[in-house]
């Protein structure tokens, strides 16, 4: 049940996101076509540093840009990864921590945009067990 209500929630923040750039259209120039589908500023993988193994459910990877702060969405997949930071430009640190490993604190990671979008920026972060 838990699982149904966490994925609904996503899709259901998801469809608002391309709801309001439908409605609000992603660019008034019209020598540029941009798409309508809504963009992750930060797309983060978390490994295991000593076996390579991809980290999920149980991490929490929390991004904050001064007073904004955002939990990132867990995605399964073959690569399992944390997405956020839907357009939204901004200069993040992440904070990715999980049971039995040391917290991980980032450098500033920067989300720029062009004319449409967010520019994704992808980041792998190697967690240390402890």
């Amino acid at each position: 049940m838990y699982t149904f209500e966490v994925k609904f929630t996503q899709l259901k923040n998801i469809f608002l996101i391309l709801s309001a750039l439908v409605v609000l259209g992603c660019n008034q120039n019209d020598d540029v076509a941009c798409t309508q589908e809504a963009r992750a500023g930060l797309n983060v993988t978390v490994k295991n540093a000593i076996t390579n193994n991809y980290l999920g459910l149980g991490t929490t990877v929390l991004a904050t840009d001064g007073n904004y702060s955002e939990t990132q969405e867990y995605m399964e997949g073959i690569v399992p990864s944390f997405v956020g930071a839907w357009e939204r430009e901004g200069n993040y640190i992440l904070r990715v921590s999980a049971e039995g490993y040391a917290t991980y604190i980032s450098e500033t990671i920067t989300v720029n945009s062009d004319e449409c979008h967010v520019i994704p920026q992808q980041v792998e972060v190697l967690l240390q067990p402890e």
